[in-house]
């Protein structure tokens, strides 16, 4: 599989060339199948290979930051398992919520009771600007 699909790789970019200080909507959600890595990209910037989001090694101080997207391909785990893309994933709440979340609860999480309570206490509403797409706009075959 590949990681990042063409449809996704070019959201991304899309989300890299905007303005600085977006708070964008995860696209992507990779995780290691053998272990408590996981990383929500939310931008791709120019060069193809530096992506941007919420990386969560599993040491409990989940952070913002770039990574590699060639590095990230060439990683094997535990039984020789590369980084997955989880592609049921789809982002509900812009980063800074995850970000939030994650901050509190030592690891990035995905329960939509606990983002709900952090994008209240951030002031961030549902709104249409962050509807959330259908798998067949998010996650193609690649």
């Amino acid at each position: 599989m590949t990681l990042i699909p063409e449809n996704l790789r070019a959201r991304l970019a899309s989300n890299g060339a905007a303005q600085p200080e977006t708070d964008h909507i995860p696209l992507v959600k990779l995780f290691d199948p053998c272990g408590p890595a996981t990383w929500l990209v939310t931008e791709m910037m120019a060069d193809g290979d530096t992506l941007f989001g919420l990386a969560d090694l599993g040491f409990g101080c989940p952070e913002l930051g770039s990574f590699s997207l060639s590095e990230m391909e060439t990683v094997k785990g535990a039984f020789g398992l590369g980084i997955e893309r989880d592609i049921h994933f789809v982002g509900r709440f812009p980063l800074c919520v995850y970000a939030a979340a994650a901050r509190n609860k030592g690891r990035i999480v995905e329960a939509e009771a606990i983002l709900r309570r952090f994008a209240a206490a951030l002031g961030i509403a549902q709104s249409p600007e962050f509807e959330i797409p259908s798998p067949e706009q998010e996650h193609g075959d690649g």
